[in-house]
């Protein structure tokens, strides 16, 4: 069965073309810049790379034009559109309506729209992104894939937050998660490096990009995580400012005169290592500069590392034994400094890095624990995209 997987963005569509169940790629790609008249599709298919560069006016268009190029007679990777038997949508946000991925049918299109309010940002492109999907393909099983719902099995001590309870049942407010599609994927895939069973398996996974989080997960099932009501919670991110204290908002409004939107905005988008360094949210640009005697640069990698270490030591204790800690994401599987940092002088708690192995690990699977550390620690490069192909064929397959 050939599965499509959609992530529709504000002004993006990506778009993965699996052989199931072989989970072979078979075309891969991005829509980017929809509006603009610099709008272009470009994607790789068969082994060769296409580039179409033409207006794209909206998510309709970007969706058509991918069609046509997978059904190219030239470059496509199928014969026409009624080769797809699936399609697998990522959306962020579903609240504590969806634990699981399930197919979109009216009723969960409608429960999407009702949650809006807690995704602004990212809910309506995902929710555009069916409704064109579900337009062009009409009779393909549809399945969303919810960033939420892998972490709908935490308690409620770990995620209804200490304000008046009212909140919680009235307005909806707690502690949801995300990047539950790419935490779900890695603690599998550690399973099966550790040859243990996943339901016997508690590991640390850290998601580690432009926005990271943190999850501890016990016996394949997610108990805790670091991101919030919102993905601003948590740890240090490239733009986005983490934890911190809750007054600052208010106080921030009084001292500089700026509405809440704006500091909300500041909080998201010119704060993290961004707002720290006032060089970049790039860490490769950040690990250069500090070795260059950036002092803001080395600050605010100290202070990611940080945060994490803190992290990781909390979660160790949450699960009470650690099989591994992952590393995963682009931040994850490539610096290698980072993840010296974030487990220094933790051996007593399990973590011992081995300097030669992980130097000479880049996005690929790896055991990076010298021999004797009591927990393994593995870098495993993420594939949400392929875990989402898998729940929309079983889906389309029961």
């Amino acid at each position: 069965m050939k599965v499509l997987v959609i992530n529709c963005g504000s002004s993006s569509i990506k778009f993965e073309l699996f052989d199931m169940p072989a989970e072979t790629v078979e075309a891969k790609g991005l829509v980017e810049k929809i509006g603009e008249d610099s709008s272009r599709l470009v994607c790789r298919m068969n082994g060769q790379e296409v580039i179409v560069a033409r207006p794209i006016q909206d998510h309709d268009a970007g969706l058509r034009l991918i069609v046509e190029a997978l059904t190219d007679s030239e470059h496509g990777g199928i014969s026409d559109v009624s080769a797809i038997g699936a399609i697998g949508h990522r959306v962020v946000h579903a609240g504590e309506a969806f634990a699981a991925p399930v197919l979109l049918r009216d009723e969960v299109v409608q429960a999407l729209e009702d949650h809006v309010e807690l995704a602004p940002l990212h809910n309506p492109p995902n929710l555009l992104g069916i409704k064109v999907a579900r337009e062009v393909f009409p009779d393909v099983p549809q399945a969303g894939v919810f960033d939420t719902a892998f972490h709908q099995t935490m308690p409620p001590k770990a995620y209804i937050y200490p304000v008046p309870y009212e909140y919680y049942t009235e307005h909806r407010v707690r502690r949801y998660g995300f990047h539950g599609t790419s935490h779900r994927y890695v603690s599998e895939r550690a399973a099966v490096m550790l040859d243990r069973p996943l339901g016997e398996t508690n590991v640390i996974t850290a998601h580690l990009g432009n926005g990271a989080s943190i999850a501890a997960i016990e016996g394949g099932r997610s108990v805790d995580t670091s991101m919030g009501m919102t993905p601003l919670e948590g740890l240090v991110m490239g733009t986005r400012c983490g934890d911190i204290d809750p007054a600052l908002m208010p106080y921030l409004a009084r001292v500089t005169g700026q509405s809440m939107a704006e500091i909300d905005k500041t909080l998201n988008k010119k704060s993290g290592v961004l707002g720290l360094s006032g060089l970049s949210n790039d860490m490769r640009t950040l690990a250069k500069a500090a070795d260059e005697g950036h002092e803001r640069a080395k600050l605010a990698l100290s202070i990611y590392c940080y945060r994490l270490k803190k992290y990781i030591g909390a979660y160790t204790a949450v699960l009470g034994r650690v099989d591994a800690l992952v590393f995963t994401g682009g931040i994850g599987e490539n610096q290698s400094s980072l993840r010296a940092k974030a487990v220094e002088g933790m051996g007593l708690m399990g973590f011992e890095i081995d300097a030669g192995r992980n130097d000479a690990t880049r996005a690929v699977e790896a055991d990076i624990a010298t021999e004797s550390s009591r927990s393994r620690i593995l870098v495993i490069p993420t594939n949400e995209e392929v875990m989402i192909a898998r729940q929309a064929f079983r889906l389309a397959s029961e």
